[in-house]
Parts: C-alpha cells; structure tokens; sequence
C-alpha cells in the first residue's frame, strides 16, 4: 500500500503490478496499520474487478433485551411469518427481472458462438443476474438483521431445501425465497447479538393446531388452518410459525431441565460418569 492510499502494487510473482484503487472506502483502507491487514486478494465478477481487503477487527454488539420469542415459517406467497401473525412481503427478484434476463438471453442466442458480439452481448446478462443475486442477499440480510435485533429468541423449521428444489413446480420459487440465505444470516446476526436461534424438526408444523394440538391434514393449496375440535380458523403460515416457537420452547425446557437435575426414567439420581470411567474404577 502506498502512503496516499489510492495505489496497491502486487508482489506475489503474478505479474500484475501497480493497481489505482477507485472508490471511496480507499480512505478507509489507508486509515488501518498494515498489520491488520491479513489478506488481500482480486476478484473478477461480472460489473468488473474489485480488491478486497481481509482486515482484523473486533466487532462488537451489544443486544438489547426485548423480552420477546419469536417462531418464524418461511414460505413462497410471504417471505416468512411470524408467531405474532406479521408476514414480511417476498420481493421476488428473480420473477421481476426475468422479462428482462428472456431478452437478454434472446440477444445472445441470435450471436455467432466463439464471436466477439457474443462475448459483448454475454456481459449484460451476466450483471442483470448479478444484480438480482445481489438484491436477494440484501434483502435477506436486512430482514435478519431487523429479526434478530428486535428479540431475544427465534425458532425456525430445519427445513430440507435440497429435497425441495427436485419438485420442477416450486423450484424456480424456492431458488428465488432465498431461505438458506436467509437463515444463514439469521443465525450469523444471532451469534453477534448473543441470543439463541433454535432449529426444529418440520415434521407436522402445518398440520397440527397450536391450540389444542389436533391434526388435520392438508395438501399446500389449502392456506388456510380450521381446527374440527374447537373450530377456531387461523392463518396457516401463522399457525405453524406458533407451533415452531412451542418446539423450541419445549426443546430449551426440557435441556435445563435435564441439565439440572440428571435423574433416570425411576426417579434416582443417574450417574454422569462416562463408561470407560465406570469401567475403569470397577476394574480398580
């Protein structure tokens, strides 16, 4: 890094030299000690070439208490809804730009492969989907950002997103949500703000009522949940988002619980010595 901070030159033997660094956060770069800067590196995407600086730093947060839990269901129509019945709308990126991206691909096709007009016409396409990758990522950031900020315990399904993108209907939907994405960031903003993010099982979330725990069936047109045993009618999504902040309370209840008071199925106090310690002292 040179003093003015607006010039790096590389010497790891690639050839590349003395790079001009354009941009604002320049500034910010040339403000650290050289020594915690750890890595460096070059990055080629499709909006062009970009340093990106690996800098040693200590962040840290200080959580709020807001005595709040909170159960979240992720889903296609809204991007999630919560046990308290709000949904957060899905922005649906990809469905917006894919007018745009048919063009785009059109215009390709219509070049001669192995042409420098294909290549030409092959870098718009390239932001136009790196664009809405991009929104998709703010997006999901954003909204964990705000999830985890205003509550101090969140409960999702563990759901098996891999499993799900084989059926050809919901595919392009649920590569479009973003869950993982989402989720991967609820738990990083979690592990920040120091509160805990507790995966369930999602086994009967949509199908059993929070009340008083009927099951009643249904196929995932049906949106809406109606209990036969005490007729109450609720939200599906809603409904499963408050079965999934119950599991997780069951879950961390009966962890303190057994923790507390290590006991077997008799009543009598169990041993916590591991077998080998066991064998070890009978063999004594």
């Amino acid at each position: 890094m040179e003093p003015d901070g607006k010039h790096i030159t590389l010497t790891d033997g690639c050839g590349i030299g003395r790079l001009r660094l354009v941009g604002n956060p320049k500034q910010k770069i040339a403000a650290f000690p050289l020594e915690q800067i750890k890595r460096v590196r070059i990055v080629h995407r499709a909006d062009g070439y970009s340093v990106q600086f690996g800098v040693q730093a200590e962040r840290c947060i200080v959580h709020q208490p807001t005595d709040k839990q909170v159960g979240i269901d992720v889903g296609l129509k809204a991007y999630y809804t919560d046990s308290e019945g709000n949904t957060i709308e899905n922005p649906r990126q990809y469905r917006k730009a894919e007018k745009k991206l048919k063009c785009l691909h059109r215009q390709v096709s219509r070049k001669q492969k192995k042409s420098q007009n294909r290549k030409k016409a092959r870098r718009p396409l390239a932001r136009a989907y790196l664009k809405a990758q991009r929104q998709r990522e703010d997006f999901a950031r954003k909204q964990a950002s705000t999830l985890v900020s205003s509550h101090d315990l969140i409960a999702y399904e563990q759901l098996q997103i891999r499993n799900m993108v084989k059926n050809r209907h919901l595919a392009k939907s649920i590569h479009d949500a973003g869950w993982g994405t989402f989720i991967c960031w609820v738990k990083a903003y979690g592990l920040m703000h120091t509160i805990p993010v507790i995966a369930v099982a999602p086994h009967f979330t949509s199908q059993e009522w929070s009340a008083c725990g009927a099951l009643v069936k249904k196929s995932l047109s049906v949106r809406t949940h109606i209990c036969p045993s005490c007729g109450v009618v609720l939200d599906r999504d809603h409904n499963a988002a408050l079965n999934i902040l119950a599991k997780a309370l069951a879950c961390t209840l009966g962890h303190r619980e057994t923790s507390g008071s290590p006991e077997n199925a008799s009543g009598q106090t169990a041993s916590t010595r591991t077998p080998k310690q066991a064998t070890s002292k009978r063999a004594g």
